[in-house]
C-alpha cells in the first residue's frame, strides 16, 4: 500500500483549516460600507476569539456583504451557532447604532474550506480587489472599510 504524504504547509490547513466566509444583508440592503458598522462589527469580531473560539483575519465590508476569514480554536462553537452569534449580537448593535429595524443578516452564508496558504493568498487578492471591481474606489487601498485582526497563519 503506498502512502501519500502531504507537504508541511498543507497539513496545518488540512487539521485546522481557514474559512473563507460571505455573509450579505436581509435584502440586500446596502447599510455596511460606513465607519460606525466598521467598529462594531469589528469589535463583535476581536471578541469572538474569547467568547466563541473563533479567529477572525482579513475581512472586508462592501456595502451589502461582508468578506472574512478564520479559524476555529481546539474548542469552540460549531460554526453554524458561531454565525448565528455574531450575527445576533451584531444585528442588535446595528439597528440600534443607524435606527433601523431587524433583520439585518440574510440568515444562510457561503464557507468555503481553503486548502493552502497559496489558496487563501489568492481569495484574499481577489477580494481585496471587490470594492475596485465595482467602481466604488480608483485604488484598492483606498477602501477603508476592511482589516486584519488576527494573524491566521499559525
Amino acid at each position: 500500500m503506498i502512502k501519500h504524504r502531504h507537504l508541511p504547509h498543507v497539513c496545518s490547513f488540512r487539521d485546522n483549516p481557514i474559512v473563507f466566509f460571505t455573509a450579505c444583508t436581509h435584502k440586500r440592503r446596502k447599510l455596511l460600507a460606513c465607519a460606525q458598522v466598521h467598529a462594531i462589527l469589528r469589535s463583535v469580531w476581536e471578541r469572538s476569539a474569547e467568547r466563541d473560539g473563533w479567529w477572525v483575519g482579513h475581512y472586508i465590508l462592501m456595502p451589502d456583504h461582508v468578506h472574512f476569514f478564520a479559524r476555529r480554536a481546539s474548542i469552540a462553537r460549531p460554526m453554524a451557532d458561531w454565525m448565528k452569534m455574531w450575527k445576533s449580537v451584531g444585528s442588535r448593535q446595528l439597528a440600534a447604532a443607524l435606527d433601523i429595524a431587524p433583520p439585518i443578516w440574510q440568515p444562510e452564508y457561503f464557507d468555503r474550506y481553503l486548502r493552502s496558504q497559496e489558496n487563501y493568498g489568492q481569495k484574499w487578492n481577489y477580494v481585496e480587489q471587490n470594492a475596485l471591481r465595482a467602481g466604488l474606489i480608483k485604488e484598492s487601498e483606498e477602501w477603508q472599510y476592511r482589516g486584519s485582526i488576527f494573524d491566521l497563519m499559525w
